[in-house]
């Protein structure tokens, strides 16, 4: 980036839907062509790594879901060789939880800056698609031995989770 605003340097796609759990797009239109997608990027630095926590298939299935790559946070990150692709999602869906298309995502640290905190949205119930019966939903997460996250399994709504500590 020139500055906050302004891109500057050439455009580089880094990812694209490779995995069966990235290509729920069908719009059931014999007109439209079939939607693939992999949208919504954040980026999580942990130690040396870089995660990009990204959306895959479409936010009108119920299989939207979160994915990420993976990259050392000293390689050129530019270079698409330099990012790992995971082969299975890292938060999807799960009903009997009442949690259906997860999906972009933020993170945040506690007040105390002690705990990490995942944010994103998603339905309540089975085909609710991406309009305004999404809500958003943040739980926290740890970190392996590894130093990947472990983002755990979305839960429902109606769990009562402690807050964000600010010890």
């Amino acid at each position: 980036m020139k500055d906050p605003v302004t891109i500057a340097g050439r455009r580089v796609k880094i990812s694209s839907p490779v995995y069966d759990w990235e290509k729920h797009g069908d719009l059931g239109d014999p007109d439209l062509k079939y939607v693939d997608i992999n949208e919504g990027p954040e980026i999580l630095k942990h130690g040396n790594n870089l995660f990009l926590v990204y959306s895959g298939s479409g936010c009108w299935t119920d299989n939207y879901t979160l994915g990420m790559l993976v990259a050392d946070a000293g390689s050129n990150i530019m270079d698409p060789a330099s990012w790992k692709k995971l082969p299975a999602p890292v938060c999807k869906q799960v009903p009997e939880m009442g949690v259906y298309a997860p999906g972009h995502n933020s993170f945040f640290t506690s007040p105390g800056g002690k705990e990490s905190w995942i944010l994103y949205h998603a339905n309540d119930h089975s085909g609710d698609g991406c309009g305004g019966k999404r809500s958003p939903r943040m739980q926290q997460f740890t970190w392996n031995k590894d130093g990947m996250p472990d983002f755990g399994v979305p839960v429902s709504t109606q769990l009562l989770l402690k807050a964000p500590s600010d010890k």
